[in-house]
């Protein structure tokens, strides 16, 4: 068949061009998209009296035996076609005739794309809301399990104070939980209709884009034409949601890796999520994590491809917006599957609350507690008790030993204003749950991050 637009042209296009033009090898993935958005145009064609009760019969039925064609793997799909738009509707007046071809009236490629694109970026932001909140779940009970494990907490990656393990998941959650704020934000402010518009200006068909809206889903119809067609703001919108998700999955990822090391030895990855090396046989690689660390780069790669493609293109429709579509497929997979096996990961993981003890009981995790000890019960300044704490950690770490460790009257003969009781407020437990501020890593308080994280997440799958 000739080309649906090629009336004025003399020449038939050269093969290389078809290859080069062509994008039916990746936007066949929006087949579903186009059928939906031509049977809800038709059925407005047949209410504005374009088509009549009959046409629009024959061109669902064709469309339905096109949808069950490509489902059961049977549809050809011909670059010399060009896109999937192009490729339906050849298929559609292939099997019905003449009436398939009434099924362009007052419409454009150029809406088509942007509707079948805007709803499949729609749709996955959803069904990435559901992996997110599969894994806040997980993350969840996990730290339920673990408010009183005591672990050290580290600021640049060396030892601080003590924190609950439950307490160190729960900061995990938040990021998640911001990632869902932001597709939900994303998903609002996308959820315009854009078919209708016609290629840059309208139509003067009377569209009823209201109808086609409300049949679609959408709160509304778009607003303006020209923008309508050239807007792909939506799946930046998207990309940038997905590249925050896997820089957070990248932070996670890497403390994972370092604590499946025998460096540290907290966790111990499921021999299901692990490889071997190939010359070492003693070795078990977190290779789950540090791919997941490296995906970020290739989906942060997609934004950056995307808005580079955008900055410099004139309003209305230009072809440079077909490089649109792989960068946020890619990114779409790349971060479903991402989630989903940093779930099984986490669900299947061991976890050693004796190493994460053991790991704490090093670094001097309670001195800030004995500062403060020295200000509130000794009436010290904070500066001063802060050097003469300094002195008793260089003391124990002349002894090899913890602050903790000392006795009592060690520490009583080590400074004069010092009073009993001090070595009550060295011991890690006591020191976690000291801090029992709003936030803070006691475990009375992890709890309530717990359970305010659960009823966050109700109401959200309530909406």
């Amino acid at each position: 068949m000739a080309k649906l637009w090629g009336g004025r042209f003399q020449a038939e296009n050269t093969k290389l061009l078809e290859q080069f033009n062509a994008s039916i090898p990746f936007d066949y993935k929006l087949w579903k998209y186009d059928i939906l958005g031509s049977k809800i145009h038709s059925k407005m064609l047949c209410k504005i009296g374009v088509l009549s009760e009959e046409e629009l019969m024959l061109i669902h039925q064709g469309l339905d035996r096109i949808a069950k064609d490509i489902q059961d793997n049977l549809f050809n799909f011909d670059i010399a076609d060009e896109d999937i738009h192009m490729a339906i509707e050849s298929a559609l007046i292939r099997d019905i005739g003449e009436v398939g071809k009434k099924l362009h009236t007052a419409r454009s490629r150029n809406d088509q794309v942007a509707l079948d694109f805007r709803l499949y970026v729609l749709d996955s932001n959803q069904q990435i809301q559901q992996l997110l909140i599969t894994l806040m779940q997980t993350l969840l009970e996990i730290a339920k399990d673990h408010i009183h494990t005591i672990m050290p907490g580290m600021t640049h990656l060396q030892h601080a104070q003590p924190v609950n393990f439950g307490f160190h998941i729960v900061a995990w959650c938040m990021n998640f939980k911001r990632d869902l704020e932001r597709l939900s934000n994303s998903y609002a402010r996308n959820n315009y209709m854009p078919l209708g518009v016609g290629a840059m200006a309208g139509t003067p068909y009377k569209n009823d884009r209201d109808m086609m809206a409300k049949d679609l889903g959408f709160i509304a119809p778009t607003l303006n034409a020209m923008d309508t067609v050239s807007d792909r703001d939506f799946a930046l919108d998207l990309l940038y949601d997905l590249s925050m998700i896997a820089m957070h999955i990248s932070r996670i990822a890497e403390e994972l890796v370092l604590w499946s090391s025998y460096e540290f030895k907290f966790i111990d990855i499921s021999d299901a999520y692990a490889t071997g090396s190939s010359i070492m046989p003693q070795k078990k690689n977190p290779d789950v994590p540090e791919l997941l660390r490296g995906k970020s780069g290739r989906v942060f790669g997609n934004l950056f491809a995307l808005l580079s493609v955008m900055k410099g293109l004139p309003f209305a429709y230009n072809k440079d917006t077909q490089e649109d579509k792989e960068r946020v497929f890619d990114s779409v997979e790349t971060i479903s599957l991402s989630l989903e096996i940093l779930n099984e990961v986490l669900n299947t993981m061991s976890i050693s609350k004796e190493n994460m003890l053991r790991m704490a009981q090093v670094g001097h995790l309670s001195a800030t507690d004995l500062a403060d000890f020295l200000v509130r019960e000794c009436g010290i300044a904070f500066r001063e008790a802060h050097h003469i704490t300094g002195k008793i950690v260089a003391y124990a770490e002349s002894k090899n030993q913890d602050i903790s460790m000392l006795d009592e009257e060690e520490m009583l003969g080590l400074d004069s204003r010092i009073k009993k009781g001090v070595k009550a407020v060295l011991n890690l437990e006591a020191s976690m749950n000291a801090r029992d501020s709003i936030g803070g890593t006691a475990s009375i308080q992890t709890q309530k991050q717990i359970e305010t994280l659960q009823e966050w997440i109700n109401h959200y799958n309530e909406k």
